[in-house]
């Protein structure tokens, strides 16, 4: 080795030796919790052996010890500042604690101004947040994802409303908070919550409790501490809240109590049956068991009572997560050291010293480390997101029953509800999907394995309030002052065999809404609902998009969509009735396409026809008798030319349609109803200016202006079914209306009793009545099966039959007269007949083009040549004739187009013929001429 390679490693040793001596020898760590209590118990002896193994790891602060600090908050927040204050004057790095949330509040506030790392293993209050508390780092899952949890195994189960019983601390209240905000995503609400001060004694309890009987939820998430916990279920028991129809979801409370006692359930909780509880899920691991097994016999040595729970597996990461972070801390280069704080200092007159509280250097160093944290621990992945929450929060779903609690399912923040541990679904994507969700079978209080309904009548004396519209018409759906209920009606009766097909009694009672002359607003009645004014509102309540979005309907019973009513009148004969099926326009244009088709037909067949040849005046008459005649298939001349039968074909084609339609058209005119104001159909009516009659307070006045666009003066309100009639019968010239716009079974009810009107067009709307609940009300999901279960006995039309079937006038509107056929009927049959005519001419006129291009020909090739002034003798021969004239004129074409074809073609063959005698003479002449 040179002198230079000796130099280099003697330089590289010093430096290390110098760094590790820089090093300290032991880094303070404070631990602060509750000795004596369920989680204490654990998380200490999980902490002392956390701190044994990373003493015992050289590869973890090599050289470096840690030194455990432990204080005993005593379950008490004053203690436990207390015992915090004096775990600082001691120049501890770090804080693995505190355990509970209420201290975790309190003492975040002086290691965020002496900047020491606070690192919970147990406070789970959501609102200990890092924007606030810059300085707290939660080591455990957050109940911000545990209610989460609940809010998906209530969303599983279709429970709308749960009652939330917890602890009125930070803990208590922060979970409930978040718990509120879950619910609501999954479009559930906690209904009541039932507030339990922290040192509540058993009349307190049992005062809570006698409330939450009193509601209608009977889903209970209880979410306090475990000494409370215990007492709120000993006096469930005593009010008989633990038998069947309850369901309790317990917090991870109940979960690690169950945990520390070894020999199972305790003797005083073998009433806890049926009960979901929740807790923190720890991977499988080799690591986790000789964990176990480490912790078992180092608490049978020390005698330890409790067992291990899901807390202390957190609390042993929790000083993992501090040994990795001072580790790579020392590592930098930083050194422990502390300042005094010169804002704080001693007072003469007191007692506490506050200067021997320092603040750490390194603190913000090393806080930045230990958020950079990233290794497998016994809880699984221990790593942080940008929240300061630990990746993958994950929690078993228990159903305590029998021995020990059976594992149903678990939830995580990746895929929600699974049978599948989490661990094997972070592989695969996330499916939140509602299909995706999964339990395992559950065993409810009571033993009962029927999932419980969740929600009772509530128990409090008050009877489900109903509103009824109290209206002067339509008395057959609801009116009020008659019956035992004081109510009566179609929609009353439903309403009533529907309840009672629930398996429990709903005592209720009926409120009439309106002064009975006129409508009430249907809109504010559902208001009232909302509102929590009523409980439910009955009667011809349409289910329509605004009034879902404030209130929860039945399924339908009935069905019910728009439809317009119009006065009809019958048709009086007159003389002139045949002109009535076709409109002014339709007989002109059909007048002029049968002169038109009579003049195409003419020139294809003037040629070759000597039926359509003659004098002008016979030919004229031709034309028009040709053309007429077809309307009665009585046309006497024979077509020759390919042309002019095609073009018949089609006209009589045409013609069939005219008169089949004008024969049906005449025929419904003279026979059967007419409407008196024109309206045919909701076109027709938005098209027009005409006023329209609706019923008062109901939704079509603004379904008519907002989507129909029909502007508000024409709106007439209507009440009663006299109105309807009367505003009918005056017309839109009297001040009444040219027609009614209402539901079908209004309508039908109104027809009934008024023949002389009739539905127009067709059905344009589709909507249905049902009853209007409040929003996720659980009674409108039983009453919508309650009103299947009526359809398909068949009451629900017997009820129907019994209300609404009387002797009325038909409602087709198939008796009513229909318009007078226009040219928009017919313009397509008519446009393919003129253009097949067009057609016809340009083929014919193409043809006769080329024959007389031919015929001049003929003519031009027919005539003598000038004689040579060399052959006089030719001259002699033949004396020269006058030269004719071309046939280049218009009168000249005209004069071809006149004459027969079989004229022409005698003519062009004759002086073809001649052509060639010609040219024999000429050829003798020149010969002779030559001898």
């Amino acid at each position: 080795m040179g002198a230079a390679q000796l130099l280099a490693l003697c330089l590289v040793l010093s430096a290390v030796a110098w760094t590790e001596g820089k090093r300290p020898r032991a880094v303070n760590v404070g631990a602060l919790f509750d000795y004596d209590s369920t989680i204490g118990r654990a998380a200490q002896l999980a902490i002392e052996l956390a701190v044994d193994d990373v003493n015992a790891d050289r590869s973890v602060l090599a050289g470096t010890k840690l030194d455990l600090i432990t204080a005993d908050t005593n379950c008490s927040g004053f203690v436990g500042t207390v015992q915090a204050l004096q775990l600082m004057e001691k120049n501890v790095v770090a804080v693995v604690g505190p355990q509970s949330s209420v201290i975790g509040h309190v003492i975040s506030h002086f290691v965020n101004e002496l900047h020491v790392p606070l690192l919970s293993f147990a406070a789970t209050d959501p609102t200990l947040s890092a924007s606030e508390y810059s300085y707290f780092v939660r080591s455990t899952v957050s109940d911000y994802f545990q209610m989460h949890a609940i809010a998906s195994i209530a969303s599983y189960y279709q429970w709308k409303e749960v009652t939330a019983i917890f602890v009125d601390d930070d803990y208590g209240r922060g979970g409930v908070s978040a718990l509120g905000d879950a619910l609501a995503a999954k479009r559930a609400k906690i209904s009541y919550k039932a507030v339990i001060p922290p040192d509540a004694n058993t009349d307190v309890i049992s005062d809570t409790l006698f409330k939450v009987n009193m509601m209608e939820s009977r889903v209970l998430v209880v979410h306090v501490n475990p000494d409370t916990g215990l007492r709120i279920f000993s006096i469930a028991n005593e009010l008989q809240m633990m038998t069947g129809g309850y369901v309790w979801i317990v917090t991870d409370w109940l979960a690690a109590v169950l945990d520390s006692s070894k020999s199972g359930y305790p003797m005083n909780m073998s009433y806890m049956q049926g009960l979901i509880a929740l807790r923190q899920h720890i991977p499988d691991s080799a690591a986790k068991k000789k964990f176990v097994s480490k912790w078992n016999i180092a608490a049978r040595k020390r005698k330890i009572a409790s067992g291990l729970n899901s807390y202390g597996f957190y609390a042993y990461d929790s000083v993992w997560i501090v040994a990795h972070a001072i580790d790579k801390f020392l590592n930098s280069g930083q050194q422990i050291n502390f300042s005094v704080d010169t804002r704080l200092h001693d007072s003469d007159t007191s007692i506490i010293t506050l200067s021997t509280l320092k603040i750490f250097d390194g603190g913000e160093h090393l806080l930045q480390q230990l958020l950079l944290t990233n290794f497998t621990g016994l809880t699984g992945l221990v790593q942080f997101d940008s929240d300061r929450n630990l990746v993958h929060p994950a929690y078993e779903i228990l159903n305590i029953g029998g021995s020990v609690p059976g594992l149903i399912g678990y939830w995580s923040n990746y895929s929600g509800l699974s049978v599948a541990a989490p661990e094997t679904l972070y592989q695969k994507p996330p499916n939140m999907s509602s299909s995706a969700q999964q339990l395992s079978a559950m065993v409810w209080s009571g033993d009962s394995t029927t999932k419980p309904r969740g929600w009772v009548f509530p128990n409090n004396g008050q009877p489900l309030r109903i509103g009824v519209p109290n209206k002067p018409s339509f008395k057959e759906f609801v009116a009020s002052g008659k019956g035992p209920d004081n109510v009566t009606g179609y929609c009353i009766d439903i309403f009533n065999a529907a309840v009672k097909l629930l398996p429990y009694p709903v005592p209720s009672k009926f409120i009439s809404i309106g002064d009975g002359i006129h409508n009430p607003k249907y809109d504010d009645i559902i208001n009232m609902v909302a509102n929590n004014t009523i409980d439910v509102a009955v009667g011809d309540f349409a289910i329509i998009k605004n009034r879902t979005r404030i209130a929860e309907f039945t399924q339908p019973y009935i069905e019910s969509g728009m439809v317009i009513v119009a006065p009809v009148k019958q048709s009086s004969s007159s003389a002139w009735a045949f002109f009535k099926p076709f409109t002014l326009e339709m007989w002109c244009v059909t007048g002029a396409l049968f002169v038109f088709v009579g003049i195409v037909v003419w020139i294809l067949e003037h040629r070759s026809n000597e039926e359509f040849r003659g004098t002008p005046q016979q030919q004229v008459l031709t034309i028009f008798w040709f053309a007429f005649s077809t309307m009665f298939f009585a046309h006497r001349e024979n077509t020759v030319s390919g042309l002019g039968r095609f073009v018949l074909i089609i006209w009589l084609f045409v013609v069939l349609i005219i008169n089949s339609s004008y024969t049906a058209s005449l025929t419904s005119i003279l026979t059967v109803q007419q409407l008196v104001t024109g309206v045919t159909g909701l076109d027709n009516l938005i098209a027009s200016t005409v006023p329209i009659g609706h019923p008062a307070g109901k939704f079509i006045r603004n379904y008519l202006i907002e989507e129909l666009n029909i502007h508000e003066s024409r709106l007439v309100p209507l009440n009663t079914i006299q109105d309807y009639a009367d505003a009918l019968n005056r017309g839109p010239k009297a001040g009444g209306v040219a027609a009614v716009i209402d539901e079908m079974p209004c309508v039908e009810l109104f027809l009934s009793y008024h023949c002389n009107f009739r539905i127009v067009g067709q059905e344009f709307t589709k909507e249905g009545w049902g009853f209007a609940f409040q929003r996720d009300s659980p009674l409108a999901a039983d009453m919508s099966t309650a009103i299947l279960q009526l359809s398909e006995t068949g009451q629900l039309q017997r009820i129907h039959d019994e209300w609404l079937t009387r002797p009325s006038c038909s409602s087709d509107d198939s008796g009513l007269g229909p318009s007078r056929l226009d040219l928009g009927s017919f313009w397509g049959l008519f446009l393919l007949c003129a253009m097949i005519c067009l057609f016809s001419l340009g083929a014919f006129f193409v043809k006769i083009s080329c024959q007389y291009s031919r015929y001049s020909s003929s003519v031009a090739a027919g005539e003598p040549s000038e004689a040579s002034p060399t052959s006089p003798a030719v001259s002699e021969v033949h004396p020269t004739k006058p030269k004719p004239r071309r046939l280049d004129s218009f009168k000249d074409l005209m004069h071809f187009v006149d004459k027969k074809e079989e004229d022409v073609k005698k003519e062009m063959k004759q002086r073809s013929s001649d052509k060639d005698n010609h040219g024999v003479g000429s050829s003798d002449t020149h010969f002779v001429s030559s001898a």
